[in-house]
């Protein structure tokens, strides 16, 4: 593999389709906040304003700000968005609406903490970019209702009863796994290691199930496997590599020398268990014991699901040295590139059926935004960076 080439292709990708795509069309210069459901040529579908996708574009236009190029255009598009999330964006207890409609009304009640966890990291990114205080105080605050929350995510808008059983989420741990790094790196603060910690700990020891080598997406509130229902038995292969290089993150930051062994294992192990091998790519959901899914996409092929996969495999092949995360990393990054790119309208297509052929050709929606794609194309070139410098080095 040519690294030189590669990391050019990445830059190129990032710098004139993906940021010029959401940069042109995703600001509402009206009312404040972002355009996400847009369509294969920018144009908007639904003014809905999710707040998961929201704040994610507060986080990407200034991190890019602070890692790529410290264009003010890019700032200038966070701040909007976050000024109008701040005003509008926030319930009476702190936590932050699932959706808003185009003026700032809400549209949908805080049932989901991942809200309040994307608001922490739009705000530390911006505070990492200003120094402002302001981005400080409420990075502080929706990582505090985080955490509260965890115990009980929904809270009142929970709708399960006693007799479904009590399960922890993979995403609940993995994504405080990151944010605790991301606070970390952009507040400069300590104050949320130990929270981290026991983030990293419950997804490397609790999710992982030893015996079929995969990371589960739900277990027992007291420990162990659900492998009588489908809920419990229920693998994403995006969500366990995408924790994984969570992991190794925090590893390699903190010295622990003892998770990258593991962590570049389960990344192997989690791909050869997701990988389509009749017709390539990764599934979306699996059974854990090849039982029928009750998600009829499970086979699809998703955008982010892929992303998370080459960053997973660039930090394996990167800290283990191992060869086989190269043979992963090209494998992933050969079938990703042929099938996901639009080269008429720019951005990439987000959902393909298992053949990898587009079943929707939307750009953002209500899951998808400028977020995984972007961070992905940046962490790989920054990966594949640190690569070519150790090979020449060498």
């Amino acid at each position: 593999m040519d690294i030189a080439r590669t990391i050019e292709r990445y830059d190129n990708e990032l710098i004139n389709s993906v940021i010029p795509f959401w940069q042109d069309h995703c600001v509402d210069t009206q009312y404040g906040g972002y355009f996400t459901l847009l369509d294969r040529d920018g144009s908007v579908y639904d003014t809905t304003k999710y707040l998961w996708m929201q704040w994610r574009i507060v986080y990407m236009f200034a991190t890019l700000y602070t890692t790529l190029q410290r264009r003010k255009e890019w700032l200038d598009i966070a701040v909007e968005g976050f000024d109008f999330l701040a005003e509008y964006g926030k319930s009476e207890d702190g936590s932050y609406y699932f959706a808003l409609n185009r003026r700032g009304e809400p549209a949908m009640a805080p049932f989901s903490i991942f809200s309040d966890c994307f608001a922490a990291m739009g705000a530390a990114a911006l505070f990492k970019a200003t120094g402002d205080e302001r981005y400080k105080a409420e990075a502080d605050s929706a990582m505090n209702t985080y955490l509260r929350r965890l115990d009980h995510p929904r809270g009142r808008w929970e709708k399960s009863l006693p007799g479904r059983g009590c399960r922890l989420a993979l995403g609940h741990y993995m994504i405080l796994a990151n944010l605790g790094n991301v606070l970390a790196d952009c507040l400069k603060t300590d104050e949320y290691a130990a929270a981290t910690a026991d983030a990293v700990d419950m997804v490397t020891n609790r999710f992982w199930n030893p015996e079929l080598q995969v990371m589960f997406e739900h277990i027992n509130r007291g420990g162990g496997f659900d492998l009588d229902s489908c809920a419990g038995r229920c693998v994403t292969p995006g969500h366990g590599l995408e924790s994984m290089w969570f992991i190794l993150q925090y590893a390699e930051k903190h010295g622990r020398t003892d998770l990258i062994g593991r962590a570049c294992n389960y990344i192997y192990g989690l791909y050869q268990f997701g990988l389509d091998r009749e017709y390539g790519g990764l599934y979306y959901f699996m059974d854990a014991l090849g039982k029928p899914h009750l998600e009829l996409q499970w086979d699809m092929k998703l955008w982010w699901v892929h992303n998370e996969a080459l960053i997973a495999a660039l930090y394996a092949w990167r800290l283990s040295g191992e060869d086989r995360f190269r043979v992963m990393f090209e494998e992933l990054d050969a079938w990703t590139w042929k099938h996901f790119p639009d080269p008429e309208y720019g951005e990439w297509f987000g959902y393909l059926n298992r053949r990898g052929e587009p079943t929707h050709l939307l750009k953002g929606g209500k899951w998808k935004t400028f977020f995984h794609l972007p961070r992905g194309l940046l962490l790989c070139g920054e990966q594949l960076r640190a690569l070519n410098e150790r090979d020449r080095a060498e």
